[in-house]
């Protein structure tokens, strides 16, 4: 048990030390001789985990939203706002986060990640959105599914215009103004003045 453990706690370690070379340097520029260097890991415990630099990237990409936990907040869409805001928060500080976006955009075909990271972030948000339709919180026009892609879309865009003005340092702002311009449009009016945006 306790072996187990300190895998699990050695493959998270090298991740992060991965992902913090991929997030600096990018996918082709990094090497395992950088992580190594900045790792208290062994090279036979990164190759134990993961057995190319390849598959170390496939790691980070998978597990850029491992840790993200849907809040509670008393209606779905309120959950959907707070959120798109957590992981815009998060995006700042959290290293395989910015990493698993940095490669999913940079090399995910490559990587064979291309949609997943994306897939799997509309299906978070359509599933949110449903609940929302079904409690009653959207217009009867809004589709849950499209606004699911739009507002991944959307942040997609906004992070990286981010990124390149501020080194995402307005990011939470910029998603603020995002659910502004979007909510009239899709949620009910009597629930509006009941979102919490900032």
């Amino acid at each position: 048990m306790a072996v187990q453990a300190r895998a699990v706690r050695t493959r998270r370690t090298i991740l992060e030390t991965a992902a913090a070379v991929f997030d600096e340097h990018g996918y082709e520029a990094a090497t395992i001789a950088e992580i190594l260097s900045r790792g208290t890991f062994t090279k036979g415990a990164v190759y134990f985990h993961f057995s190319s630099k390849e598959a170390l990237a496939r790691g980070v990409v998978e597990s850029q939203f491992a840790d993200l936990v849907v809040p509670e907040c008393g209606t779905r869409l309120q959950e959907t706002v707070t959120l798109t805001l957590e992981v815009a928060r998060r995006m700042r500080e959290d290293v395989l986060l910015r990493a698993g976006v940095r490669l999913t955009i940079e090399q995910g075909r490559a990587l064979g990640v291309e949609s997943g990271p994306y897939v799997k972030w509309i299906e978070v948000l359509q599933d949110l959105l449903a609940a929302a339709e079904r409690n009653g919180e959207l217009l009867p026009h809004a589709r849950p599914r499209e606004i699911a892609e739009l507002v991944v879309g959307s942040f997609t865009g906004i992070q990286l215009l981010s990124q390149v003005l501020t080194e995402r340092q307005d990011l939470t702002a910029r998603i603020e103004v995002l659910w502004r311009f979007l909510l009239p449009s899709i949620a009910v009016p009597s629930l509006i003045p009941h979102l919490a945006i900032g």
